[in-house]
């Protein structure tokens, strides 16, 4: 797989979301999608304090101990999330105490990339900033990075990086796929742009959505089927659905590796976040890092999902 170049750090181009280790998959099943996705050239694991109750880093440190594989893969978590009963919010002792405990639950001394998970409008940027830029220095992280930050709030804090040469972060994790472009694309991507920022778009498969498993009349296997219908009765569902059938049907690929094969073309964008609950939906999220669509074809998706 090729890589791209964030920071210190080097990362495939697709990254697996572990959101559901912990809820609907658990340690022994975990460590077989590790297993897989490591032996199918990926690199770079997601996940946060808050998933599966920490239970999504338990499951990836006990395989990072057993496996040995710690300096060949990227980990990402993320912190700060309002609704998080045990570290709320982004105050700097929560984040310090936040830090330490994803370290524990990982078995590790160091955290790659750690995204501040929401925004805490109640805590300034300069104290945010200060710190990430301290548990940097700590040798706690490597690189920081955000996620469900506002363009405004994202350009005070790379501002601020600069003017008092403080730890910046490198990449930026929005909510981004063929059915939802409107959180991103507009003043939020200029922003990336403009600080070159590495994006990593979560929910890149609409819940699954775009794997092309729900359907009308449909009745898939997801626990995630009530969420996914407003996708599946909106006339831009059924419209993006009709694009992915017809280039799974030139290509001969699964319509999820289309929809991170357009995601990928997207500007800034260095790989999409996908997750997998069975060992069998591995093979279409490793498929993208190598399908090239044709101008046309993104240009039919864009155009359907618009």
């Amino acid at each position: 797989m090729s890589s791209t170049t964030i920071g210190s750090l080097s990362v495939g181009p697709l990254c697996l979301g572990t959101n559901v280790f912990g809820r609907s998959v658990d340690s022994p099943a975990a460590a077989r999608i590790l297993d897989a996705f490591v032996e199918g050239g990926g690199d770079h694991v997601d996940t946060a304090d808050l998933y599966g109750g920490g239970l999504s880093e338990t499951y990836i440190g006990e395989w990072l101990a057993g496996r040995g594989k710690r300096d060949d893969v990227v980990i990402a978590t993320k912190v700060g999330w309002p609704d998080n009963e045990v570290h709320r919010g982004l105050r700097p002792a929560t984040i310090r105490a936040a830090v330490d405990d994803c370290l524990r639950r990982l078995r590790t001394d160091r955290i790659d990339l750690l995204y501040t998970h929401h925004d805490d409008e109640s805590v300034s940027i300069p104290d945010i900033i200060s710190t990430l830029d301290e548990l940097v220095r700590a040798g706690k992280v490597r690189e920081i990075a955000a996620s469900n930050l506002s363009p405004e709030r994202l350009t005070e804090s790379m501002e601020f990086s600069a003017a008092e040469g403080k730890a910046a972060y490198v990449a930026l994790q929005p909510h981004y796929s063929l059915m939802s472009r409107d959180t991103y694309e507009g003043p939020l991507a200029d922003v990336a742009e403009k600080f070159d920022l590495a994006v990593f778009p979560y929910f890149s498969l609409a819940m699954g959505f775009l794997t092309g498993k729900h359907r009308p009349g449909v009745q898939a296997d997801s626990a995630r089927s009530a969420g996914v219908a407003r996708y599946v009765d909106s006339e831009r569902g059924r419209k993006v659905l009709a694009a992915l059938d017809a280039i799974a049907a030139r290509t001969g690929a699964e319509p999820a590796s289309i929809a991170l094969a357009w995601l990928s073309s997207r500007k800034q964008v260095a790989a999409p976040i996908a997750s997998a609950r069975k060992l069998e939906q591995l093979p279409a999220l490793l498929a993208a890092a190598s399908l090239k669509l044709t101008p046309a074809q993104l240009d039919a998706l864009t155009v359907a999902s618009a």
